[in-house]
């Protein structure tokens, strides 16, 4: 019987890539293992597989897994991931991202590919702030939080991608921890099954930036804040707003049948064509 680390090891490169550049205790690496897991479950040949990733410590991971893998510029993941679903649609299409690359330089690009429903999964790694490029803040950075672009803290307003997500458009959103490993399997599998542009947002620690500017601890730390504060969507409901002060909510928050880009590009040259070929 194979466990858990036979599988993660079935699709790493090791010969080429390790190492890896993950502080010691990142959440990253819960991730790769939880996106792994995810695919293993499904039975999804590597070949017909496209990890795509900007710039950041999240978009090191295709980097370190054997399927296809485009590790692009900073911002553009969904750019090139579209390029890639629209030339060849019967791939599947993933995105890993950080919370600066994804809703900063690539917001845009994120809002659309939403509007589009175009099938691609993104896997929204929250951190809170840059960690790669020296601890700026982030969108998703907590207002009054620490960076070091923000040295008396940050007075800007807090972007919610799950929120951001379900207004533009994006057909399944979901919400967890690298705590709660076990629901974040669930939640990716559910966004690879999902036909249509499926966003899970993973709230990751960056102890080496976040946690040490804003003197909230270790990993270790850091992973306890984050099995105290997390809800689960069904709890959360019950309760009233002031039982929600300082909690985040977890589970699937959106999941909505609707009509995908590439296939609703195909009826169209499909009913062009034949109106073309109507003509006398």
């Amino acid at each position: 019987m194979q466990t858990k680390s036979d599988i993660v090891h079935h699709y790493l490169r090791p010969k080429k890539k390790f190492p890896h550049v993950w502080c010691s205790g990142c959440g990253l690496g819960v991730i790769l293992g939880s996106l792994i897991r995810s695919i293993d479950a499904l039975q999804m040949p590597k070949d017909d597989i496209v990890v795509c990733s900007g710039i950041g410590c999240s978009s090191r991971l295709p980097v370190y897994i054997d399927f296809n893998t485009l590790h692009t510029t900073h911002g553009r993941a969904i750019a090139f991931a579209t390029g890639v679903k629209f030339s060849n649609p019967r791939l599947k299409v993933i995105v890993v991202t950080g919370d600066g690359d994804c809703l900063a330089i690539g917001g845009n690009h994120f809002i659309h590919a939403c509007r589009r429903n175009i099938d691609i999964t993104v896997i929204l790694v929250n951190n809170w702030i840059y960690g790669m490029t020296g601890g700026q803040f982030s969108p998703t950075t907590p207002t009054g939080k620490i960076g070091s672009t923000a040295p008396y803290g940050n007075i800007e307003q807090t972007f919610d991608p799950t929120k951001l997500a379900i207004a533009a458009g994006a057909a399944y959103v979901a919400r967890s921890t690298v705590y709660h490993v076990d629901q974040l399997d669930k939640m990716i599998k559910g966004g690879l099954e999902k036909k249509g542009f499926s966003v899970v947002e993973v709230i990751s620690n960056c102890h080496t930036y976040f946690g040490r500017l804003n003197k909230e601890g270790d990993a270790v730390e850091m992973l306890t804040w984050m099995k105290a504060h997390a809800m689960p969507i069904q709890a959360a409901r019950k309760l009233p707003p002031e039982k929600m002060e300082g909690k985040f909510v977890t589970g699937l928050l959106h999941d909505e049948e609707k009509q995908e880009y590439c296939d609703r590009y195909a009826q169209l040259s499909e009913d062009l064509m034949k109106k073309t070929e109507a003509r006398p």
